[in-house]
């Protein structure tokens, strides 16, 4: 395993690029939510910042139009490919991220799914598995990897949705995080589920929510309740060996040392 760190594609990305070697990392995910990016022009200037700054990308976290709501009431009405009034665009929004990665190599999309509905026989989930489906497909066409990142659906719901997809390029990208703070499951027992189709890590952290409607609080890298000793050696025992990818959704000065703590602490553990 190797530590990596959060890039957003931006109109300053040269900079966020240097960032990462300032922090003394080889490895970054990069993440971007605006459409008006995917441009030929942005692919050389990445390529430009990745070689100069010796980089490498371990997947495109890919984001989509449309409104989004991050909580457990309004979010599944918004977020991903549950809400039907948005899916074609956002089909459409991962066809053009597919394209973009593959134009840098990339080999591995990921993007959060959605609400997967926890019963198969709602009314949603049908469209949604279709919906997903031909995303896969595409992705396959440019011999690349669909990450469903975690958090918003349990273990089990995903891997049903897998096979109901059925395409063979479906992976996962764990946020222990995440399944902690929309309260769907412990990231150690998740990896006993889902293990095998691990390709990415997020090295996030937080606490379990404290009410029915909001989620839980995102913490510093050690300070929630993941317990990172214990998901690294699940990681390992499942033959997992590519990238923790720190995340830590804050700005300014705490979010570099909380990103320097991260990484030190990693470093201890793999």
């Amino acid at each position: 395993m190797y530590i990596g760190v959060m890039v957003d594609l931006c109109d300053e990305v040269e900079a966020r690029f240097a960032m990462v070697e300032q922090y003394g990392l080889s490895s970054c995910q990069l993440c971007n939510w605006r459409m008006d990016l995917y441009t030929d022009e942005m692919v050389e200037r990445v390529r430009a910042a990745l070689s100069k700054h010796k980089l490498t990308i371990s997947s495109l976290w890919a984001g989509w139009s449309g409104p989004k709501v991050w909580n457990l009431v309004e979010g599944p009405l918004t977020l991903g490919f549950l809400p039907q009034a948005y899916q074609s665009q956002r089909v459409e929004d991962m066809k053009r991220a597919s394209d973009f990665a593959k134009k840098l190599g990339i080999t591995q999309v990921a993007t959060h799914a959605g609400f997967i509905p926890e019963n198969p026989n709602e009314s949603g989930y049908a469209p949604m598995i279709v919906a997903l489906k031909e995303v896969a497909r595409y992705l396959k066409q440019n011999g690349q990897k669909l990450l469903f990142e975690t958090g918003q659906e349990t273990p089990v719901t995903l891997l049903r949705a897998f096979e109901d997809i059925g395409t063979d390029n479906l992976g996962v990208n764990l946020d222990p995080a995440n399944l902690i703070l929309y309260g769907k499951a412990n990231p150690v027992d998740a990896v006993g589920i889902i293990g095998k189709y691990v390709c990415d890590v997020h090295g996030k952290d937080g606490t379990y929510p404290t009410c029915g409607r909001e989620l839980g609080e995102e913490t510093a890298l050690g300070q929630g309740n993941v317990d990172y000793p214990a998901l690294i050696r699940r990681l390992k025992e499942v033959g997992y060996d590519g990238a923790i990818t720190i995340e830590r959704e804050i700005s300014g000065e705490q979010q570099v040392k909380d990103i320097i703590m991260a990484r030190d602490f990693l470093k201890t553990l793999i």
